[in-house]
């Protein structure tokens, strides 16, 4: 099943560097989204890499952090 995670950051530096950091491990850059306007990343992925993303952005301290099916 596919997921879309979403990270909201208080600054667009933070949510860039999360970006920077997602494409550095190897996710693919089409899978990754970034909102400029609220300083949100958005990252459509399977399952089987779920956690390791969620990490990647938790690094990043973001203010809140949601996961839903990605339809």
């Amino acid at each position: 099943m596919t997921e879309t995670i979403s990270a909201t950051y208080d600054s667009n530096t933070q949510a860039k560097n999360a970006v920077d950091d997602l494409v550095s491990t190897g996710i693919p850059r089409e899978s990754i989204f970034l909102v400029k306007e609220t300083n949100q990343v958005k990252v459509i992925m399977a399952d089987a890499t779920e956690g390791e993303i969620v990490e990647i952005l938790q690094r990043h301290q973001p203010s809140q952090v949601s996961e839903r099916p990605f339809t």
